[in-house]
């Protein structure tokens, strides 16, 4: 007989994030979900988040308004829509009911980047202890996205997180400092990283001078 798959829960994909796996779908239609833990896993280290002066100057410019669990359905309805270069999405209607649930028990979050008041761009993922597995982010302009993960990292920071997945490395991460870690070497940091009493917090007082502090490259762009 044909095997059935397993009803994913939010429950079972908090345990699955504290084993080193989480889920993706081939494509929006979708009706599976599959799970990974890859042998090569993408992090971005914390304390050494490389931030180009000029990007910094555009965090603290006041260009965009940056928030912090606003509108997580909107966001993650950014994340899966259509755009350049991204034409077709992982995230089905089980990954944003799933990730909608998990923000509604208080362990997914986004950050939000706005324009004039317009939804221009932002991230999501989801924080376990002193860990915080990114999801996606989206933009649909310059660098709004690179701003939510300058504001990500910094409450990260701030809240004494210790972890911050990236699952895979792109070209696009790099830049910051991302890096690929062997299983072995994640599942250690990561089971580090749950021991630790975080604090996810959506507003801090000092997250402009935090921004401040991040670690800048010589990079013109970023």
């Amino acid at each position: 007989m044909p095997r059935r798959q397993t009803r994913v829960t939010p429950e079972l994909l908090l345990r699955a994030y504290q084993s080193g796996f989480f889920p993706m779908a081939e494509t929006r239609e979708a009706t599976k979900l599959f799970w990974l833990n890859p042998e090569q896993r993408g992090i971005l280290p914390l304390d050494g988040f490389h931030l180009s002066r000029r990007l910094r100057r555009t965090v603290l410019s006041g260009r965009y308004s940056v928030s912090a669990d606003t509108d997580f359905a909107a966001t993650i309805d950014g994340c899966a829509a259509p755009r350049p270069g991204h034409a077709e999405t992982w995230i089905n209607p089980d990954i944003r009911r799933l990730y909608i649930d998990l923000h509604a028990m208080g362990f997914a979050h986004s950050i939000e980047t706005r324009l004039d008041g317009r939804l221009v761009g932002g991230l999501y993922g989801v924080a376990i202890g002193g860990a915080f597995f990114g999801e996606s982010m989206f933009s649909t302009e310059r660098d709004a996205s690179k701003v939510a993960l300058v504001h990500l990292v910094a409450r990260l920071i701030l809240g004494q997180f210790r972890l911050l997945d990236t699952q895979f490395i792109t070209g696009h991460l790099t830049q910051f400092g991302a890096i690929e870690i062997p299983r072995a070497d994640y599942e250690a940091r990561l089971n580090n990283a749950l021991e630790i009493a975080a604090d996810w917090l959506p507003t801090h007082p000092d997250l402009t001078s935090t921004i401040h502090d991040l670690r800048t490259s010589g990079t013109p762009e970023g």
